[in-house]
């Protein structure tokens, strides 16, 4: 979905974000919502604070140099992304995840 959506879009709006992560890992979108927006708010945050951010497959994150304007704080950053990183959610495994899984107590009974 994001492939496709980058092709005739530069930029990838919140609301996509959200829409591609409840797609990709089956959660209902009610309970996607805050956990993508709250993500968003560390990140954020972090980035301001000047932190490294190391997040495989999106990369490591460098803050270069930050300037002030009147209206917001710009902030020129690297990222370096490895050629080998895979993603970090196998899609795979989204058909197993409404399915419980059998455990021992479970066989037992």
């Amino acid at each position: 979905m994001l492939k496709a959506a980058a092709d005739t879009q530069k930029e990838l709006k919140k609301r996509e974000l959200i829409d591609a992560v409840v797609e990709r890992s089956g959660v209902r979108k009610k309970y996607a919502k805050p956990a993508v927006e709250a993500m968003i708010d560390i990140l954020g945050e972090a980035i301001s604070e000047g932190r490294e951010l190391n997040l495989q497959p999106l990369g490591k994150i460098t803050r270069k140099r930050t300037k002030d304007t009147a209206n917001a704080r710009v902030t020129m950053a690297r990222i370096r992304q490895s050629k080998a990183a895979g993603p970090a959610f196998d899609p795979a495994d989204k058909a197993d995840a409404g399915k419980s899984k059998e455990t021992v107590a479970d066989a037992a009974e």
